[in-house]
């Protein structure tokens, strides 16, 4: 039974909690956060995602790591003491990470943007090649834990959890590749080794500090460099086809009876919700 603190109890508002950087609309910037916000809400969690994108924004949420397999949180509700979250998501085994190495180093474009900071657009059907997409395909790939009361999984603390997760991948999209069991260093130096830079070396690919900033060592860099031999019509077409768009997600006709919570006795309870049902059908 759903408890009176999601029945209008009043949440403890904290000071300096981590808060959303978006104030309105969509929350993620670049495509890897809205890919994985995407695929949460293509799961028709309804109203406690609103209520997640709220609490975030609010700053209800006071802690967030991000380790191989598991995030944790700690998120202030409307008691006293903070809840605990947890969203697991299975790690890749080393074979499955050894042959998205092998292919993401065959790329020199998809190789120089995770040197860079960067993912490249491809990289999910890089992962898909390999037998393990990059994002969760369906919610039950994910193991969510909260320690509130209220049954519905995800919970609005889990749901904010994961809006301020989106916003941290934003600034760092390497931590969705620690999340599935690769940590950064290690990913870039078997990117390098694989490329023929050697462990620990800089990539032939990669400019150094001194010819960043020296004009003369920008100069030498590029004076042994041929003339690409690049069709110029199929400059802006993808490396590598791309995949199909995901099927649209089939609901029932009742999908948003199935997001509401179980109303109060006065309302008439679970009986007015399965009265409802029947008049859906």
């Amino acid at each position: 039974m759903t408890t009176p603190e999601y029945w209008g109890a009043r949440t403890v508002r904290v000071e300096g909690g981590l808060r959303a950087r978006s104030t309105r609309g969509a929350i993620g910037e670049s495509w890897w956060s809205k890919r994985f916000l995407a695929v949460l809400e293509s799961f028709a969690l309804g109203t406690r995602l609103t209520r997640g994108r709220n609490y975030a924004r609010a700053g209800q949420v006071l802690r967030l790591d991000v380790a191989q397999g598991l995030v944790t949180a700690s998120v202030q509700g409307s008691r006293p003491k903070p809840y605990e979250v947890s969203i697991g998501l299975a790690a890749f085994p080393d074979a499955v990470w050894s042959a998205v190495e092998q292919a993401l180093a065959a790329e020199a474009l998809g190789a120089a943007k995770l040197l860079s900071g960067e993912l490249p657009p491809h990289v999910e059907d890089v992962f898909g090649a390999a037998g393990a997409p990059l994002f969760p395909a369906r919610f039950a790939d994910l193991a969510m834990r909260c320690s509130c009361p209220d049954q519905a999984v995800p919970c609005k603390h889990l749901a904010a959890a994961c809006y301020l997760l989106a916003e941290r991948f934003d600034a760092d999209p390497f931590l969705i590749l620690l999340w599935r069991g690769r940590t950064r260093d290690a990913l870039l130096t078997a990117l390098r080794t694989l490329r023929g830079g050697g462990e620990g070396e800089p990539d032939p690919g990669e400019a150094s500090a001194a010819d960043v900033v020296s004009p003369v060592g920008t100069a030498s860099a590029l004076a042994g460099l041929t003339e690409p031999d690049v069709e110029i019509e199929r400059f802006w077409l993808p490396p590598v086809p791309l995949s199909d768009p995901a099927p649209s997600y089939v609901t029932e006709r009742d999908l948003l009876l199935r997001q509401l919570p179980t109303p109060p006795p006065e309302l008439g309870g679970p009986e007015v919700l399965r009265t409802l049902r029947r008049w859906y059908r």
